[in-house]
């Protein structure tokens, strides 16, 4: 069976105030088998426009990387990330 990514592009509005976020999704991530892959450090754009953080989360599965992404205490959490952040998360399936 593929895997799932769950993948974030972001520009950080406030990076104290997106620290619970992060903090939380510590606790949150695992409940799905995932487990990240990229977490921010160091990237270099080579062609196109981005944004400077990025964020790669594996999962088990397709349908584990949305069931994360549409689990109620997530939702609840990622309105820190709406607050202090600006871009486009993703989910895709491997190969």
């Amino acid at each position: 069976m593929p895997k799932g990514y769950i993948i974030g592009n972001i520009s950080l509005k406030n990076a104290d105030a997106y620290k619970p976020y992060s903090l939380r999704n510590d606790e949150l991530v695992p409940r799905y088998g995932g487990r990240f892959l990229a977490r921010g450090g160091p990237s270099e754009i080579l062609e196109g426009e981005s944004r400077p953080r990025h964020v790669i989360i594996e999962f088990p599965s397709y349908a584990d990387a949305l069931a994360f992404y549409n689990d109620p205490d997530y939702q609840e959490n990622m309105k820190i990330r709406q607050a202090n952040a600006e871009g486009s998360i993703i989910v895709v399936e491997g190969v």
